[in-house]
């Protein structure tokens, strides 16, 4: 795996693990914040051809 690839991945993780502690913790603001850094996440590891599956497993 090279550097992007694994840098996307771990990106994705952590802000998937930062939306599940807002949603716990009723933080609607930061739960928006984070929903938005994630779905753009995802939008430049699809434009880059990274598999996310792999960071969700």
């Amino acid at each position: 795996m090279d550097a992007f690839t694994d840098g996307i991945l771990q990106r994705i993780r952590a802000a998937e693990d930062d939306l599940t502690y807002a949603r716990e913790t009723g933080d609607e603001f930061l739960a928006d914040v984070e929903q938005e850094e994630l779905d753009d996440l995802r939008r430049l590891a699809a434009e880059h051809g990274v598999e996310i599956g792999a960071a969700t497993a």
